[in-house]
């Protein structure tokens, strides 16, 4: 006897509230339909429906019950048995990723196509190579090119941009669907006329394309099919992170010059096999290290204050200073995990204060390792008048070499991997490809245990801000 239930993927959990009860909801991707939703628990208090909604989707972006433990049971504490018992069961559910699902309750092209019989007056052609309905990416025969567009456009005149887009056809939303932010539909109209190189009555302020060619065995799929938002990371911010202020000529800043003296090699260079002339972590390097990890720390903990327990693709702002430049994987981090990771800049400038190398001691550090040494040069780069102090520091051949940075202050680069989208689940210990390259677990959850012994930072040391 054929089993009714099928194994689908949790992808979220979502609230629905009435006058008279709260349900939260699982949203669920199958291998052979669409996405569905199934119900989790019914509850009375609409407050204990978000707590647990909100418990259910750190469980599935960490992969972890135990994290949770304290709170469930808090929770559970306050519940009936038997919604308490679904919340127990769901929590297992959603650490494990995966959620039973009855099959009858997807019904695909496939499905009709075998149960309708042919016409008895007619031959039984046999079925063409092609897909119908609504295939999956492995079962296309030929390859598939993704391309993502972002574009903005500054409206110089709506009248002008308005009627141009009703020379199209385009009509206007019902005033009841629009909101006080856009009472005119420009947007609708933006969207008419997205076709022509210029918009009538705008200007184009940005147009960036990124493609790529999708592979399922690389773990690709299509937009339609996809259990997880389609991302894409565009060269963005470049110009407001080269505004950024580095520390005020009030603020007492490290003597570089002391803690990282040069050293004179006796060849002066000219030996190109000479053993003395190792590379060295200069003073002016030290220094745009120093104010980066800084100013990052800084804006992580803006962020985190700002962000507290959301989710980052939820969250109302497009001003994020740190956050959305960390691998997909941590946008659903929580309050204390952001808090971690400001503090892994400030553990990182704290080493150069103290005249140490800032080699990362764990994989959070890492990650803050590599975003200061990505910002460092916009620090000098028309940010630094004759006058400025860090022109008395002393000048080395190595000054700047970020390159040499990232080859000597890290052990690997294996962090970089989680912002390649072909390499989903890698960070899992488990994963095959993690395995053959010994990468180890860089789930969020495990980002700040140290990597030996010997780099354990001090638990005391608590938060700058």
């Amino acid at each position: 006897m054929t089993s009714s239930l099928s194994m689908a993927r949790a992808m979220d959990f979502l609230c629905e509230h009435t006058s008279s009860k709260s349900r939260v909801l699982a949203l669920l991707a199958h291998d052979h339909g669409p996405t569905s939703l199934t119900a989790v628990m019914t509850c009375k208090n609409p407050k204990h429906a978000l707590e647990a909604t909100d418990i259910l989707r750190r469980v599935l972006a960490l992969r972890d019950a135990a994290a949770v433990e304290n709170e469930l049971a808090a929770l559970t504490a306050q519940m009936p048995d038997a919604p308490a018992g679904s919340l127990r069961q769901a929590v297992m559910r959603a650490a494990s990723g995966t959620w039973p699902a009855e099959r009858g309750a997807l019904l695909t092209t496939t499905d009709l196509d075998r149960d309708s019989e042919p016409c008895d007056d007619k031959p039984t052609d046999p079925a063409p190579a092609t897909v119908t309905g609504h295939p999956r990416l492995k079962d296309l025969p030929g390859k598939v090119v993704r391309i993502t567009h972002l574009r903005e456009f500054h409206i110089t005149d709506e009248d002008a941009l308005l009627h141009a887009a009703a020379r199209r056809g385009w009509e206007p939303l019902p005033a009841s669907e629009l909101g006080d932010d856009d009472p005119r539909d420009l947007a609708g109209a933006v969207i008419a006329l997205t076709g022509d190189s210029d918009v009538t009555g705008g200007q184009t302020l940005e147009d960036q394309r990124s493609a790529e060619v999708l592979s399922a065995e690389d773990g690709d799929e299509l937009a339609d099919w996809s259990a997880a938002p389609v991302v894409t990371r565009f060269v963005h911010g470049w110009r407001l992170r080269q505004q950024r202020k580095r520390p005020t000529a009030g603020e007492q800043t490290p003597n570089f010059a002391a803690l990282f003296a040069v050293r004179d090699c006796p060849c002066k260079g000219e030996d190109p096999d000479c053993e003395e002339c190792g590379w060295q972590l200069t003073p002016r390097t030290a220094d745009l290290l120093y104010t980066a990890l800084v100013l990052l720390a800084d804006q992580a903990y803006d962020d985190a204050h700002r962000l507290g327990d959301q989710f980052l693709p939820d969250a109302n702002a497009t001003t994020w200073e740190v956050f959305d430049r960390l691998p997909p994987l941590t946008w659903t981090a929580d309050h204390r995990w952001r808090r971690r990771m400001a503090r892994a800049f400030d553990d990182l400038a704290a080493d150069l204060v103290r005249g140490k190398w800032p080699e990362p001691t764990c994989t959070a550090e890492e990650m803050a390792l590599h975003l200061a040494i990505e910002d460092a040069p916009t620090h000098l780069e028309g940010r630094r008048p004759p006058t400025d102090a860090h022109h008395t520091l002393p000048e080395h051949g190595d000054d700047y070499s970020w390159d040499g940075c990232s080859d000597l202050l890290f052990q690997d680069h294996d962090v970089l991997m989680l912002f390649d989208p072909k390499l989903g689940g890698i960070e899992d210990p488990e994963d095959p490809a993690n395995q053959s390259m010994g990468m180890g677990n860089l789930r969020a959850a495990a980002w700040f245990a140290p990597f030996g012994s010997h780099s354990v930072r001090d638990p005391r040391r608590g938060f700058r801000r």
